[in-house]
């Protein structure tokens, strides 16, 4: 689920926090990297549940309309249970590996904010996808994947009020919305009508050494952060140290540990992430900025012998 990239972002995260906490306690950091991490696993499973939500809420309103004497809408349709019995969303309403692994970890945010699961259902059966694929009296399980799809990219993942609440609950989580949802479709697409229960409960990381990564790169950069300011201000006779943005000079410590630290990891790996995550989290010159320098050094290195790779996809 997380790819190395995102690894990066969350140690860069922790060194911001550092900084602007003034603490510089490793083991605190180490924890914040961990809990941040796993805490991108209860996001997944949140926005996951929360097409549960409305699935749940979806077949109360269907109880509920065959009460009422006066006619609504929902009357003109050929089966007004067809969404509540969407295919997909019986399927993840169905999954009991799903539902045990959201009972585990004690999730019940929806429960206890259904305003939230209310609007998007509002926000759902007034739009144009909504009400098209009501109007058809059946439909296949490739169609209600497709109805499910547009609605989570067009209406649930978009939705101002459903970031706002997350954001206010875990500061870490306004970066690992998009990361979050952008995963979620990717799955949404793939997923089979047969699909085993356990599809939706991917593993969090690839395996342990990404977090021994992880660990690691937060450690080396932290521990030698005067080595690395001294390689910086080195190769930026020009500027006061003050003067580099703060994420900047976060970015170009991590870079210039994983070079000289992380010898399977090819240099044109690390300058490409380093560059990306710069264009999504700084200034729009920080790439340029940092490619200059790191281009510099990476010359310096190999010049030095201090530029050591070995490993697989290396020549």
């Amino acid at each position: 689920m997380l790819t190395r990239r995102h690894i990066r972002v969350k140690v860069m995260q922790c060194i911001y926090a550092l900084t602007q906490s003034k603490d510089d306690s490793l083991e605190k950091q180490e924890k914040f990297l961990k809990v941040s991490i796993d805490n991108m696993y209860t996001l997944y499973l949140l926005m996951l549940s929360l097409l549960l939500e409305i699935q749940q809420l979806a077949a109360n309103q269907v109880k509920l309309s065959t009460k009422k004497y006066l006619a609504n809408s929902a009357d003109a349709f050929p089966d007004k249970e067809k969404f509540a019995n969407n295919k997909l969303l019986v399927q993840l309403a169905t999954n009991g590996k799903l539902r045990a692994e959201l009972e585990k970890r004690k999730l019940n945010n929806w429960y206890l904010n259904e305003e939230y699961v209310k609007l998007i259902y509002k926000e759902i059966t007034e739009s144009k996808f909504y009400l098209e694929y009501m109007h058809i009296p059946s439909s296949t399980y490739l169609d209600d994947k497709e109805l499910i799809l547009v609605l989570f990219k067009e209406i649930i993942a978009p939705n101002e009020k459903i970031y706002d609440y997350f954001e206010d609950d875990k500061l870490t989580w306004v970066d690992d919305i998009p990361i979050v949802n952008t995963f979620i479709l990717k799955q949404l697409k793939k997923v089979k009508e047969s699909q085993d229960e356990s599809y939706f409960l991917p593993r969090l990381l690839k395996d342990d050494e990404d977090m021994v990564f992880a660990n690691n790169l937060l450690t080396k950069t932290l521990l030698n952060n005067s080595v690395w300011e001294k390689e910086i201000e080195g190769k930026t006779p020009n500027w006061d140290k003050d003067r580099i943005a703060d994420i900047d000079s976060i970015l170009l410590k991590m870079a210039i540990c994983e070079l000289l630290n992380f010898s399977s990891i090819p240099e044109k790996v690390t300058i490409n992430e380093f560059l990306e995550i710069a264009k999504e989290y700084s200034t729009p010159k920080s790439s340029i900025f940092i490619n200059g320098i790191l281009d510099k050094l990476v010359k310096e290195y190999k010049a030095d012998g201090k530029l050591k790779k070995a490993g697989r996809g290396l020549l």
